[in-house]
């Protein structure tokens, strides 16, 4: 076994369980259909997580040739996962079977109440982010530094401004398929 594939089964736990919890949370969410109120802005902020989710198990491949791993490249990697899991956990309401309390499952709502957790969490993968790229992947640092912050910022914005929630959703979304593209 090689060292990357070693530390790649505590990374591909992580991100298999943030996964997990998302699609559970939705499948969930589509069994109570009926009490649900919901809007596009949360629906596309879990699917932004997502995306950014897999971006992160696919861009760990590249990791694959890194010859020597520290335990602080580990810990930031653990960190970054750690973080995606926490959003993925919280970006969706969770149906808990209160069927006097019609509010729980309002989209909106959660998005911008506890939902900003879930922001909260991405900013500091966003924070952990740069390290990935020039000290693991040797990419730029400013092209890496400037987009890490972009993304910091838009899930800061939603941390700050709940009511802005909606706008900064759809360019975290725009965001999310940048990342991607930038990175397949």
């Amino acid at each position: 076994m090689t060292q990357h594939e070693y530390v790649f089964v505590a990374i591909s736990i992580i991100l298999g369980l943030a996964l997990t919890r998302l699609l559970g949370h939705m499948g969930g969410l589509i069994r109570a259909h009926k009490r649900i109120k919901f809007h596009w802005a949360t629906a596309l902020w879990a699917m932004s997580i997502m995306l950014l989710t897999l971006q992160m198990w696919w861009v760990g491949w590249a990791l694959r040739d890194l010859a020597e791993w520290t335990i602080i490249d580990f810990l930031f990697l653990v960190a970054g996962t750690i973080f995606i899991y926490g959003a993925a956990e919280l970006a969706l309401p969770v149906e808990d079977y209160d069927l006097a309390n019609n509010l729980e499952l309002n989209f909106l709502d959660h998005s911008q109440s506890l939902g900003r957790v879930s922001a909260a969490f991405m900013v500091g993968y966003f924070a952990v982010g740069p390290y990935f790229n020039i000290r693991l992947l040797d990419n730029p640092p400013l092209p890496s530094i400037v987009l890490a912050s972009l993304g910091a910022l838009l899930a800061m914005g939603i941390v700050i401004k709940p009511a802005w929630f909606k706008v900064l959703t759809v360019f975290i979304g725009l965001y999310s398929l940048s990342i991607l593209f930038l990175t397949a």
